[in-house]
């Protein structure tokens, strides 16, 4: 295995965790190089299920270290609730290693947040309320903590009389919410020390040049779609998911990748709001959502079905430096007639045609999808772990992604547990 990216090449649960969990197998190092708590990865290890926020799906395995990168946002009390859960099931953290460059999640961001889910109608973003936004706000203003600032009391002073009289005027004046006293903060930054100084990797420049010759996983959340520079802005996250990010995130550079493997599901899924051109409000979209088992880890929330886009899947490859495409959930279909692939876009105000994503996103609206149709297969492919073996009309469905996406399909998931994978040589 060579040094990877796993991305999600829509908008997120695409199925990440599986590929993640596989390819964690045969790594040395897994690092996630972005998002926070808002995002969940679940993985089934040993019959056992595991919902994971922050933490490296890697940690279920021995002698894997597992990095949360600098480009991370942590929700102190959202990542003391995980490891203690692992810790209580019996998986060693010992090798769980946190960036002092990591930023923290205060409460006035989670504060902010809820204000602003509960405030703005049109437009509403669609947020989990977890103030993963605002931390990354804060970053970009420089008034943010850091995970490092913990550990060096003086530090900490200096910056909290510098960010919370800020921090406050905007509470009060901007959003009329509950302002925080310094006294507040130190009792809290006490409580997240002890929470993180199990975890923090203070010698990670020479953790990342220990680990340089061996084999790397980089490990994204959400995807490409919900990219803060290239996804549907502004209905999107905070952050980098595409491949670059891998770098800005980990503290790795560019030329320590290989390979970028882009995730996607056999259909598409949309948790939240913002655009989705090949949505399906209606029985087949219920069903997707039903036999898909469709349903946020973070949130619960019923996520929004459609048939597969290959303008998104295109666009994702182009953005993400794309390698190769990890095709999840195409057991779904296994009792379809047929199956739609969208391959371009109309408008329906002048009629033009989109074969290239268009980026403004306030025109969704006036697009309808164009389709062709494929006859389903209509056979059980979940006990089938060779490629040759699969239905003729599963493969013709396969091999016209590969041709819409210009990207080849390496790896191809027919059920939810580890050994329903097929990998394509």
């Amino acid at each position: 295995m060579k040094n990877t990216v796993v991305v999600g090449a829509q908008w997120g649960d695409e199925g990440k965790a599986k590929i993640t969990d596989l390819l964690a197998q045969k790594a040395d190092m897994i690092i996630r190089y972005q998002g926070g708590c808002n995002a969940g990865h679940t993985v089934v290890y040993k019959g056992e299920t595991f919902k994971l926020h922050l933490v490296p799906s890697g940690i279920l395995y021995e002698n894997k270290i597992c990095f949360i990168g600098a480009g991370t946002v942590i929700l102190p009390e959202s990542f003391e609730q995980e490891t203690n859960e692992l810790k209580s099931r019996g998986v060693d953290l010992s090798n769980l290693k946190l960036s002092p460059l990591a930023t923290i999640t205060m409460p006035y961001n989670t504060d902010v947040d809820g204000w602003a889910e509960d405030t703005v109608k049109k437009g509403k973003i669609g947020s989990t309320r977890k103030g993963i936004g605002q931390t990354y706000t804060d970053k970009m203003a420089r008034c943010a903590f850091k995970v490092g600032d913990l550990i060096n009391e003086e530090t900490l002073l200096e910056k909290t009389d510098i960010i919370l009289p800020l921090k406050n005027k905007i509470l009060k004046e901007v959003y009329g919410l509950k302002e925080y006293s310094k006294e507040e903060l130190l009792e809290l930054f006490k409580k997240y020390k002890k929470i993180f100084e199990p975890y923090i990797c203070e010698n990670w420049q020479e953790m990342l040049r220990t680990n340089k010759d061996k084999t790397i996983l980089f490990e994204g959340a959400q995807g490409v779609m919900l990219d803060i520079d290239y996804g549907t802005y502004p209905f999107v996250t905070s952050s980098n998911p595409i491949g670059g990010g891998a770098s800005t995130g980990s503290g790795y550079g560019p030329a320590m990748i290989d390979e970028v493997i882009g995730v996607t599901k056999a259909y598409i899924t949309r948790v939240g709001e913002g655009p989705f051109v090949t949505e399906l409000s209606d029985e087949t979209g219920d069903k997707i959502r039903e036999v898909g088992h469709e349903y946020g880890t973070t949130t619960g929330r019923p996520r929004r079905c459609g048939w597969f886009d290959s303008v998104i899947a295109r666009y994702a490859a182009l953005v993400s430096g794309l390698t190769s495409i990890a095709l999840t959930k195409i057991d779904v279909f296994d009792d379809f007639d047929e199956i739609k692939i969208c391959t371009a876009y109309r408008d329906n105000l002048n009629g033009k045609i989109y074969k290239d994503y268009p980026t403004n996103v306030f025109m969704h609206k006036y697009l309808e999808p164009i389709y062709e149709t494929h006859a389903g297969w209509k056979s059980d492919i979940s006990n089938i772990r060779t490629y040759e073996d699969l239905p003729e009309n599963c493969k013709k469905y396969l091999k016209r992604i590969e041709e819409l996406t210009g990207t080849p399909i390496s790896i191809i998931s027919v059920g939810p547990d580890r050994e329903q994978t097929i990998f394509v040589n």
